[in-house]
């Protein structure tokens, strides 16, 4: 069985209409569906603004969904209130994009990571000291860090932090919301590879969000490529990069640089995103897709193996062959 399993899930923000007009929705997250197994890490890649935050953001319950499930070891998160959603919320943890709004200014980082350690465990203020100071050392901190506060650190530093407050509540799956983009390139790596030291040392499965393919790839072991609040593509990580089968991810593919920066053509999609307030109808990628026909403009591709192979295509016409 998988450890997180998520069904069909919506997410819709309310938009206020005008006095005659009726209620419309931003469908943010429409109808997706994907596991994770226990110490895993799947990637979610996608253009800015297709559903990828709002979707991490469902799975630990900082947003109520509209519909689907999200279940963690078989229990369902959203049918969770008061003291059981409390008690597994400690499974469930998010490190989040922004190093420098994600912690509190006025609490030290001994402050910050004992608000975690106080709500989950029954431990003395001394030994929450303690464990504390094992987080900071397994993040690539100090102790000497405890008393400090953020301002105090480099943003690469802070986003140490931001992962130790969630590794606290011995979580057993983590959404990385995009944490290294506000960072410098040179500190991308170190944090990229101490997510995977994490993942390989305690188990914990994770759910890492970006934008940027070549990231994902390095870290994950297979990807989901989300549109217009859908998944449309979901492949083992190597896979997808040497062969993708929706042409949305082979676009996406061929914007990321190569070291001679030589060897692929780049595919300019034409037109913009459509809005998620007033999708178009049947394949969501149609009004942008080189392929797309009639059928395309009908019907809504389902997500399904095409080859028969544990990859997923949500395309009429996928690439299969090479």
């Amino acid at each position: 069985m998988p450890l997180l399993e998520v069904k069909d899930l919506k997410v819709y923000y309310p938009v206020r209409g005008g006095w005659f007009r009726p209620r419309r929705f931003v469908r943010a997250v429409d109808g997706v569906s994907f596991t994770v197994n226990a110490g895993e890490t799947v990637g979610l890649v996608g253009e800015s603004g297709c559903g990828k935050s709002t979707l991490g953001k469902a799975l630990v319950r900082l947003l109520t969904p509209e519909s689907g499930s999200v279940r963690l070891n078989g229990i369902d998160i959203g049918a969770l209130k008061g003291r059981e959603l409390r008690r597994q919320r400690r499974n469930l943890q998010m490190i989040f994009q922004d190093p420098y709004g994600s912690l509190n200014p006025r609490l030290t980082v001994f402050s910050a990571l004992d608000e975690v350690l106080a709500l989950h465990f029954p431990m003395t203020k001394e030994a929450r000291r303690e464990r504390a100071g094992e987080l900071l050392e397994q993040v690539g901190l100090g102790v000497e860090a405890l008393d400090r506060y953020p301002h105090e650190f480099s943003g690469g530093q802070r986003q140490r932090v931001g992962i130790a407050r969630a590794l606290a509540a011995k979580p057993a799956f983590i959404v990385a919301d995009e944490p290294v983009s506000a960072l410098d390139v040179s500190v991308q790596a170190a944090i990229i590879n101490l997510l995977d030291d994490i993942r390989r040392e305690t188990g914990t499965a994770f759910l890492f969000v970006a934008h940027d393919l070549a990231v994902v790839e390095h870290i994950s072991s297979r990807i989901l490529v989300m549109y217009l609040g859908r998944v449309v593509e979901s492949a083992p990580s190597r896979e997808l990069v040497r062969h993708p089968f929706h042409p949305y991810t082979k676009a996406l593919l061929s914007a990321v640089p190569t070291v001679d920066g030589a060897g692929k053509a780049r595919i300019l999609l034409p037109g913009d995103v459509p809005s998620p307030l007033d999708p178009p109808d049947g394949c969501p990628f149609h009004p942008r897709c080189p392929k797309a026909c009639e059928r395309c403009r009908r019907e809504v591709p389902p997500l399904v193996a095409p080859d028969g192979s544990e990859r997923l295509c949500a395309c009429f016409y996928p690439e299969t062959s090479v």
